[in-house]
């Protein structure tokens, strides 16, 4: 029997297969990228991850178990002290203030994503919730080790390697076969219609993150 998020990843392979195609994605892969567009990309980014974080958070109180109660909390730790340092340093290089941040509202497309994420969170279970949050977090794996063997100067890029380099990482790699895993472990007793569901919802997720590309090549509010 397939493993849930190999069925996952097969219902959604048409759509990832877009992403390193994406003219945002080959601008960084090969180092023009419109630097004023990654910015706008890098602030929204930003503020998707604080509710990105908030899914895990409610994932906490919906986990049946210590363990995945411990996964989810050190997610959200990951994510505070972790990735969200890469955008930071990027912060930083851009001059971004907090009080940018604090005044720059989510894009519409920013804002239906991660309404369908915590709308995910909030009715339905822990199984659910990592459906939703796999596609990002194994994604940017995937586009970036695109990246790289595409071009495997991108990890040296004096901008975007930073970047390119933070999501190809073995680390990062580990990180995500943690949550793949405990997906397919918490599945194993799904039902078709069950698994049916957490398709959609991962397939959602997923062209979410196409026009996530497309919203900060077009820089749309």
């Amino acid at each position: 029997m397939m493993k849930t998020t190999n069925r996952l990843l097969e219902a959604t392979k048409d759509i990832w297969s877009k992403y390193n195609e994406h003219p945002f994605v080959k601008g960084i892969e090969d180092g023009t990228l419109d630097r004023e567009k990654f910015r706008f990309y890098i602030i929204q980014d930003y503020l998707y991850l604080e509710d990105y974080a908030k899914t895990f958070a409610i994932g906490i109180a919906k986990a049946k178990s210590l363990e995945t109660t411990r996964l989810f909390s050190s997610y959200i730790a990951l994510l505070t002290g972790g990735e969200m340092d890469i955008h930071r340093g990027y912060m930083g290089e851009f001059a971004v203030s907090q009080e940018e941040l604090n005044d720059t509202p989510r894009s519409l497309d920013n804002l239906s994503y991660t309404s369908y994420m915590l709308r995910v969170a909030y009715e339905e279970g822990e199984a659910e919730i990592l459906a939703a949050i796999l596609s990002c977090a194994v994604s940017y794996e995937y586009i970036a080790r695109r990246i790289v063997s595409n071009n495997p100067n991108a990890i040296k890029h004096d901008f975007y390697g930073e970047w390119v380099g933070g999501y190809a990482s073995e680390e990062y790699a580990k990180e995500n076969i943690v949550l793949l895993e405990t997906l397919d472990r918490l599945t194993e007793n799904y039902t078709e219609q069950q698994l049916s569901h957490l398709v959609d919802i991962f397939v959602a997720c997923s062209r979410y993150e196409l026009d996530f590309w497309e919203m900060s090549w077009n820089m749309s509010k």
